[in-house]
């Protein structure tokens, strides 16, 4: 599934406000949904994690109404494909798992890439699509390597 193309414009929270010099205000920023399309209630992205302590990872949830910053524990669900990988949203998250969302900014820019510099790319496997609807990427690796001369 693809994901939520829901963006909120968030001003910085009042103590950062009042914290900062008055010639040196920090600005808004804009957050993007990490959940997969159509998903139910708030849209949801994490903004920070403090490493590892429970509940030490801060997502901003928002409506059409408010935003709230809240600290929420990982998802603790591993990928099915690949033990090593975990659910990189909260826990109780609507929608599919982080594995299953899929960006589809990102995967237009890693295609182009991939075609443009075929040396930075061992392999890439991309699924044919119809002609009016990019391809989503299924698997690449990227090699950190340099080309040989």
């Amino acid at each position: 599934m693809n994901q939520c193309t829901a963006v909120a414009l968030l001003p910085p929270p009042e103590h950062v406000l009042a914290l900062s010099a008055p010639a040196h205000r920090p600005e808004a920023g804009h957050v993007l949904c990490e959940l997969g399309e159509g998903h139910y209630g708030d849209h949801s992205a994490m903004l920070w994690d403090e490493g590892g302590r429970p509940g030490s990872t801060v997502w901003v949830r928002w409506d059409r109404e408010r935003a709230r910053l809240l600290p929420l524990p990982w998802c603790p669900t591993r990928d099915p494909r690949n033990a090593d990988d975990a659910c990189g949203l909260f826990a109780g998250h609507p929608s599919g798992h982080s594995w299953a969302v899929t960006d589809p900014t990102d995967e237009a820019i890693t295609r182009d890439l991939a075609r443009r510099h075929p040396h930075l790319f061992r392999w890439a496997v991309f699924r044919v699509a119809a002609p009016t609807q990019p391809a989503p990427l299924l698997s690449l690796s990227i090699s950190a390597s340099t080309p040989s001369t």
